[in-house]
C-alpha cells in the first residue's frame, strides 16, 4: 500500500503516467462515441447503445482525474489533445471496417453497355436509365452495394470510363437488394473478364 501512495504522489506519475492515460482514456471515448454517431446515423440500434455505455464509463473516468488536479494544465492539454486525436481515429476505424450500404450513382457519356454487363456479371444488382445532360445524351447508372465493395466498383468505373461522374451516397436501410456474395465473386470476376476478352476478339 505504501508502494502504490509512493507511486501515485511521485512526478512522474503526475506529470507523465497521468497525463498520458487521461490521452489514452479520451481517444478511445472519442472514438468510441464517433463510431456510436455513425452507427446511429445507420440506424443500427442495438449496437449504438453498447458503444455508448462504455463511451461514457471512459469520459467518467477521465474528467474525474480532471477534476481532481484543476491546478495541472498538462492534463487539460491532455484531454483536449486526446479529443482531437480521437475523432481521427474513430472515422479511419469506421471506414477500415466498412459497415452498411451505399448507393453509387454514374453518369457517363460513353457507351455503357460494357460496364453495366461487368457489373452484372460481378453480382451487383444495376438499374439504368437513359437522361440529358447539360451537353448532351448521357446514361445514369444506379447500384446500391455494400461499403467494403465500394473501391472494388469505383477502380471498374475508373478503368471502363475513366472520365465518368459519380457519386456515393450513405443508405440508413437497404432490403432485397442483388448483392455479390462473397463465395461467388471470384467465380464471377473471372468469367466476367473472359466474356469481355472473347467479345473484344
Amino acid at each position: 500500500m505504501d508502494v502504490l501512495s509512493t507511486l501515485f504522489d511521485s512526478e512522474t506519475f503526475k506529470w507523465i503516467v497521468l497525463p498520458f492515460l487521461i490521452f489514452s482514456a479520451r481517444i478511445i471515448d472519442v472514438t468510441l462515441g464517433t463510431i456510436r454517431i455513425i452507427y446511429i446515423s445507420r440506424g443500427m440500434k442495438y449496437l449504438a447503445p453498447l458503444f455508448g455505455f462504455f463511451e461514457i464509463l471512459i469520459w467518467l473516468l477521465a474528467i474525474g482525474q480532471i477534476m481532481q488536479n484543476l491546478n495541472n494544465i498538462l492534463y487539460y492539454i491532455a484531454y483536449a489533445s486526446g479529443f482531437a486525436a480521437g475523432n481521427f481515429v474513430g472515422i479511419y476505424i469506421e471506414e477500415m471496417m466498412a459497415v452498411g450500404s451505399v448507393i453509387v450513382r454514374i453518369i457517363t457519356q460513353k457507351d455503357a453497355t460494357e460496364l453495366i454487363r461487368f457489373f452484372r456479371s460481378q453480382g451487383y444488382g444495376i438499374t439504368s436509365i437513359d437522361a440529358t445532360g447539360a451537353t448532351g445524351p448521357v446514361k445514369i447508372i444506379f447500384t446500391a452495394i455494400k461499403r467494403k465493395n465500394l473501391g472494388d466498383v469505383v477502380r471498374h468505373v475508373q478503368r471502363f470510363n475513366p472520365k465518368a461522374f459519380y457519386s456515393v451516397e450513405d443508405v440508413r436501410l437497404a432490403k432485397k437488394g442483388i448483392f455479390p456474395t462473397p463465395k461467388s465473386m471470384g467465380r464471377l470476376d473471372l468469367l466476367g473478364l473472359l466474356r469481355l476478352r472473347r467479345k473484344g476478339k
